[in-house]
């Protein structure tokens, strides 16, 4: 009833319902509700989330303690018992208390990925590793389209990119710009992560993937940038047939994915694509040499940032500022302003404190923090002020047929003045 009461109160506001409208509602809404199912609170959620780590850490720690003292065929029970037992509490649970077997199910899932890693090391099967990453992927999806909740469809959403990210890892590992590629592959699914789910409803979904995807995005930055390093002569570049794939999954597989929100999903994926294509290039480079103790010389190739990567940073984010004030997401705004300050304090540390004494550097680090801060925060202000909410489009032609029109009479023929 409170959520009711506050669209009314707005519907009433806008002109679209009357107040003899809004009444029937109220006591439509007021006779249908139930009177003993209040709903979950927040503080139902925390015990629910806690209970469920607790369950699960409690669970691998009792194992891990007796490991060494079962048998390879009680161990093999002991894991599918595991993962199978959360999973029938969950079913048994869904009927009468759903969240509660929304929790019990994801833990079976996060136990299914331990299961995965156990039952290989149980019978020792050396294989591709990254394949345990696809079978539990693999799990989370069939959760997902099972169950229909937010807990499956979270972890699906993190583990297919990882099981992509694990591959391109495997067949890319010590080749010369291996980093670079990775970062960029991790850099435009952080994009993706963070702006596919922009306004839904799913809030769970919404907020644990805007979080991951921002340490995604400052994980892909910090690997970009080390650019093109080598540490052995007898390294190579990575073929073109693992090139050609790794471009599939950093290009083109995330603009099939942001094209079911048209221009609004391709956009900053497009510009996020553009500007992992840039960054690795905005780098010096030089070389350090040494000796080991073993007396081999040793070379090393290194890179370090220029200005214009700084600034390549900082035309992004405020790229994410302007994209977010087309959306009206508050979300992304303060993230842009974030990641515009975050340039701004690392080109200060990097390039322009280290010429200073250590007591002028840091008053200027002060001077930044006091001067800059105020400055992001009036803006910010000033952005999310001005930022209209979007309209829906039943309020639009409900506006559009409220408005006044003038009708100009035409000419009677026949009788009259």
């Amino acid at each position: 009833m409170p959520d009711i009461e506050s669209l009314l109160t707005r519907w009433q506001s806008a002109g679209v319902l009357d107040a003899a409208t809004a009444a029937r509602i109220r006591a439509h809404e007021a006779q249908s509700a139930p009177k003993d199912s209040p709903g979950l609170k927040w503080q139902g959620v925390t015990a629910l989330i806690l209970g469920a780590i607790l369950l699960a850490c409690g669970v691998v720690l009792f194992v891990s303690a007796h490991w060494d003292q079962i048998g390879p065929g009680a161990r093999f029970s002991l894991v599918i018992a595991m993962a199978a037992a959360f999973h029938i509490a969950g079913g048994f649970a869904r009927p009468n208390n759903l969240a509660l077997s929304s929790a019990l199910h994801a833990v079976g899932t996060v136990s299914t990925g331990a299961a995965i890693a156990l039952v290989g090391q149980i019978f020792n099967i050396q294989e591709h590793w990254p394949a345990a990453i696809l079978l539990w992927a693999l799990a989370a999806l069939a959760g997902w389209m099972l169950l229909r909740d937010q807990a499956q469809q979270t972890l699906a959403l993190l583990l297919v990119p990882a099981w992509i990210f694990c591959e391109l890892g495997f067949r890319m590992n010590g080749h010369i710009g291996d980093s670079v590629y990775m970062g960029r592959l991790c850099f435009v699914w952080a994009l993706l992560d963070i702006t596919f789910f922009l306004n839904s409803r799913r809030r769970a979904v919404q907020g644990i993937l805007f979080a991951v995807g921002i340490v995604g995005a400052v994980s892909g930055i910090v690997m970009m940038l080390s650019a093109w390093e080598s540490w052995s002569a007898n390294q190579t570049f990575i073929p073109f047939g693992t090139r050609v794939l790794a471009w599939i999954a950093i290009a083109a597989i995330p603009l099939l994915i942001a094209a079911f929100h048209g221009h609004k999903g391709l956009v900053p994926i497009a510009a996020s694509i553009a500007f992992c294509l840039a960054l690795p290039w905005c780098y010096r480079t030089f070389t350090e040499s040494y000796t080991t103790p073993n007396g081999i010389k040793a070379i090393w190739i290194r890179t370090d940032s220029t200005f214009l990567a700084y600034l390549l940073v900082a035309v992004f984010a405020v790229f994410l500022c302007g994209w977010g004030v087309r959306l009206a997401s508050r979300a992304l705004v303060n993230l842009g302003i974030v990641g515009f300050a975050a340039s701004v304090m690392w080109f200060y540390s990097s390039d322009i404190m280290s010429k200073f004494n250590r007591s002028l550097g840091l008053i200027g680090l002060g001077i930044l923090f006091l001067a800059g801060g105020w400055a992001l925060e009036k803006m910010r202000r000033r952005i999310l002020a001005r930022m209209a909410p979007a309209k829906p489009p039943g309020q639009i032609a409900a506006a559009a047929d409220a408005t006044p029109r003038i009708v100009t009479p035409k000419n009677v023929t026949g009788g009259g003045q």
